[in-house]
C-alpha cells in the first residue's frame, strides 16, 4: 500500500472511533501514529480513578478533544483540548484527570454553594426573634 492510502485508512478509522466514543474526540495534525484503542481506554481509565476518588455518585465522562501535532503540550480547560505534540500516555491520562476532575469539582462548587445559601436562609438572629 502507498503511504497515502495508509494515511487515509487510519483517518477512517480514528473517525469512525471518535464517533462511537461517548466524551473522547482525536484529531490528528500530520502523520501521528496512534494506538487506536489505547486513548479510549486510558480515558475510561482516568475517569473511573478520579470518580472512584472523589467518591461521585454518577460517572465522570467529561467531553474531550485530544489534538496530536499541537505546537506544545497543554491541557486547555476552557476548550476541553488535551493538546499533545505527538502522543504521550502519561500526558494523556494527566488532562483526562485535569478535566474530569475540574467537571466534578464544577458540580461539587454548585451543590456547595446552594447548600449554603440553604444554611444562611435556616438561621435566625437571636435578635429577630423577639
Amino acid at each position: 500500500m502507498t503511504r497515502q492510502l495508509k494515511f487515509v485508512i487510519m483517518l477512517l478509522l480514528f473517525d469512525t472511533m471518535c464517533l462511537a466514543q461517548e466524551g473522547l474526540t482525536v484529531q490528528s495534525k500530520g502523520q501521528q501514529k496512534l494506538p487506536p484503542a489505547e486513548p479510549q481506554k486510558i480515558y475510561a481509565s482516568a475517569c473511573t480513578v478520579v470518580q472512584r476518588e472523589f467518591g461521585g455518585t454518577h460517572p465522570v465522562m467529561p467531553r474531550v478533544i485530544l489534538v496530536l501535532g499541537a505546537d506544545k503540550n497543554e491541557t486547555k480547560i476552557d476548550q476541553r483540548q488535551i493538546r499533545l505534540t505527538k502522543w504521550d500516555p502519561g500526558l494523556f491520562a494527566q488532562g483526562v484527570v485535569i478535566l474530569a476532575s475540574s467537571d466534578l469539582m464544577l458540580d461539587r462548587r454548585i451543590s456547595l454553594a446552594k447548600r449554603a445559601l440553604t444554611w444562611a436562609d435556616a438561621t435566625v438572629d437571636v435578635k429577630e426573634l423577639k
